[in-house]
């Protein structure tokens, strides 16, 4: 089952200044609880007895409320500051320090009324914010803003912001302590998919490794009719039309993905990348593509070729938007159209990603090792609507972690050819693919159905340490 959290919990501080209308606090918190509520996040935030109306104003307040989060400090995913008025600044930037908490900060500003200008009814929250992102800038705590520098708390434009944040949260706890699985060896002549263990190592990320003989090992005791095998295979014919696939190939295809699973479990595995070709074939006679097509689909998304730094990029993908994430090769120009091109795998897609999925042989590598040793690979063409890329890569000359990420559109123009494939329309797509070769990047490219670029690249670039370059 994936780890990537799917309830969030935010901390959330209502700033106060004393000379300001203090009713302004206990209304914002009235409202807050309504729209976290209907939002479906749960909070963590002062009762209005622990403080002035729940408010954080002074040394002492800020202390409480530290406190409180440090007591639910595995529960919170992030941090959301509320300035119905001018607010202390300091206050807020000392309770969230004081609390140790590292995760994202979203800073919300209330707008004033142009009838409310009066010293009774007046915020200032206008100014206060600038304020409180002067001292958040001081003390080293990053933050995100709102996409207006005030907003009603109780507005549509507020409640994008949350969802965004969400997104934000959402990443930035799932990449912290990822686990990924490295199934197998990298073919021999792909130098483009190494990595650096030791630099994911110091991001928090960790790497386990699978030899093929083990696995070929265990499924020599696995018999047809175990009940582990036959839940397996009903996950494969739920994923693609296997009506070609012989029964005896869906049974060792079974029988391979309850190893890998077991092995996922056992280890606490978030992502894998697995050596797909071409000792699978030799030895076993399929493809693994189904296998990691449904994993991919169960939000637990699964690479070529050991990609590893692959595996991790569909991870990223998929926990921001909780859509399924696919890899696949930057693969062919579409005709002489310079902000097109085609995106290719022999088939490992996630298959809700697809129209009309599915199983059969995949005849590139099939031309090598016989087209009857390449049952597994999913066919279908990626349906048409948004799409975000994304691709994370560790640079051992410079001993950093980079990334690129952009969005798209998959589109439905025809392309007559097999496996699973992709339309996709790119602004400015020559620029990016020059700007991929320049700076190393490989020709693998995560990328799911959602529109999430910008999000991906402020989690990446402010609170995960990774300079992420964003297309547009």
């Amino acid at each position: 089952m994936s780890r990537i959290p799917q309830q969030l919990t935010f901390g959330v501080i209502i700033g106060n200044r004393g000379f300001f209308p203090s009713y302004l606090v206990a209304e914002a918190r009235e409202q807050a609880q309504v729209l976290f509520a209907n939002l479906g996040i749960n909070t963590v935030m002062l009762e209005d007895g622990q403080t002035h109306l729940g408010g954080v104003e002074t040394r002492q307040d800020a202390k409480i409320c530290a406190e409180l989060f440090r007591r639910h400090r595995d529960d919170i995913h992030g941090v959301v500051v509320l300035l119905p008025n001018f607010g202390d600044e300091k206050a807020v930037a000392e309770a969230i320090r004081l609390s140790g908490l590292n995760v994202p900060v979203l800073v919300q500003a209330q707008e004033d009324n142009l009838d409310k200008m009066g010293l009774a009814t007046r915020r200032d929250s206008f100014c206060g914010k600038i304020s409180l992102c002067n001292n958040l800038r001081q003390y080293g705590i990053p933050f995100t803003l709102t996409s207006q520098h005030v907003c009603a708390l109780d507005g549509d434009v507020f409640a994008a912001d949350l969802q965004r944040f969400t997104q934000i949260c959402r990443v930035v706890k799932s990449m912290q302590g990822v686990r990924i699985g490295a199934i197998g060896a990298r073919p021999a002549s792909f130098n483009t998919v190494r990595y650096s263990e030791k630099l994911l190592e110091k991001m928090g990320v960790a790497v386990e490794t699978l030899d093929l003989s083990e696995i070929f090992t265990r499924i020599k005791h696995i018999s047809d009719g175990d009940l582990r095998v036959n839940e397996k295979r009903g996950l494969l014919l739920e994923n693609a039309d296997a009506s070609a696939i012989p029964a005896d190939k869906l049974t060792t295809m079974a029988k391979l993905f309850v190893v890998i699973s077991e092995w996922i479990v056992a280890n606490d595995i978030d992502t894998t990348a697995i050596q797909c070709w071409t000792s699978l074939q030799e030895n076993l006679g399929i493809n693994v593509c189904s296998i990691m097509s449904v994993m991919s689909g169960q939000l637990m998304p699964s690479a070529c070729e050991v990609d590893v730094m692959g595996a991790l990029s569909m991870y990223a993908l998929a926990s921001c938007s909780l859509s399924p994430a696919s890899i696949a090769d930057w693969n062919n120009n579409f005709g002489d159209d310079r902000n097109k091109c085609v995106l290719f795998h022999c088939g490992n897609f996630a298959s809700s990603s697809l129209e009309s999925p599915s199983m059969g042989t995949a005849d590139i590598i099939g031309t090598t090792v016989g087209k009857e040793n390449t049952c597994g690979a999913v066919h279908g063409r990626m349906k048409s609507g948004p799409l975000t890329y994304f691709r994370l890569s560790s640079d051992d000359f410079t001993g950093e972690v980079k990334a690129y990420v952009g969005e798209g559109q998959s589109v439905d123009d025809p392309l007559d050819t097999v496996g699973c494939r992709a339309v996709i329309e790119v602004p400015h797509l020559e620029n990016l693919l020059a700007w991929i070769c320049n700076n190393g990047f490989e020709h693998h490219v995560a990328m799911n159905h959602s529109a999430t670029g910008a999000v991906l690249q402020e989690a990446f670039s402010k609170y995960l340490g990774v300079n992420c370059y964003l297309h547009r």
